[in-house]
């Protein structure tokens, strides 16, 4: 049958706190380039449909916001 723990569950195996830090910040940065790379491709986006610039013109817009949100998040 399964085992029953009888002590409180705040005493269970111990954390690796190490690699939750490292986890955190993995997601942390993760978050923070997403962002920037969905913020550059929706303006970029709007900037082609409703600004009638073109695909070239978009795509320039969206590297040149991208580089510059990267080059900010650092």
């Amino acid at each position: 049958m399964a085992e029953h723990p009888t002590g409180p569950a705040e005493t269970g195996a111990p954390m690796d706190y190490r690699e939750h830090e490292k986890t955190y910040t993995l997601f942390l940065n993760g978050a923070k380039w997403l962002s920037v790379f969905v913020g550059a491709l929706l303006i970029a986006m709007a900037a082609g449909f409703f600004g009638h610039i073109g695909l070239i013109a978009s795509v320039l817009i969206f590297l040149v916001l991208a580089v510059a949100g990267f080059a900010m998040t650092r």
